[in-house]
């Protein structure tokens, strides 16, 4: 995998970079909450479980993995109830690909393929679905035919999402750029 840069810290960046379910759950806590924060949960549950393998993770008992995941720094704002997401994720990934995540993106056929198979992850809508099948193409060179096509606006060049940030720079200027919108929509 790449040499992501997302979280903004060397050690959550690193799990990012060598661990598919982790990027992957970084994604689904990427929501009401601060992108790079999201991003270093799955390194705080790595920390705080043991390891981020999605067998281990699904099969963990709801209550004390909840526990987990709300205590500060809880992994989400919404700590208990993201922690019910995590596990419900770690299960597709367990039933449908093995355990292992990286093949929802190395086994996908075409663009639409990826998408449909990110989009049909649980806690992932179309427009968190394309935005990750950008990150996928864009950061770690995952690009099968017609991926530009599903993602629209996140495949172009620029600061739009996650799948643009590189760098504390870059993470600023999606940032600027989701402030923009925002404002755009509000007045819109």
């Amino acid at each position: 995998m790449a040499n992501l840069q997302i979280a903004q810290d060397p050690a959550a960046d690193e799990l990012l970079s060598t661990d598919a379910f982790a990027l992957l759950t970084g994604m689904l806590l990427d929501q009401q909450f601060p992108m790079e924060r999201a991003f270093a949960g799955p390194a705080k549950i790595r920390d705080r479980f043991g390891t981020m393998d999605p067998a281990a993770i699904a099969a963990a008992e709801p209550e004390a993995f909840a526990d987990l995941c709300a205590t500060p720094p809880a992994i989400h704002r919404y700590g208990r109830s993201m922690a019910g997401r995590v596990q419900a994720l770690a299960q597709v990934v367990v039933d449908d690909y093995d355990g292992d995540a990286e093949r929802i993106w190395t086994g996908a056929s075409s663009g639409a393929d990826l998408f449909a198979r990110v989009r049909a992850l649980p806690g992932f809508g179309d427009q968190k679905a394309k935005i990750f099948t950008a990150l996928v193409a864009k950061q770690l060179g995952i690009k099968p035919p017609g991926w530009t096509k599903v993602v629209g606006d996140y495949g172009k060049v620029g600061y739009r999402s996650v799948a643009d940030v590189i760098d504390p720079e870059s993470l600023q200027k999606v940032r600027e750029f989701k402030k923009a919108a925002k404002a755009a929509a509000k007045q819109g």
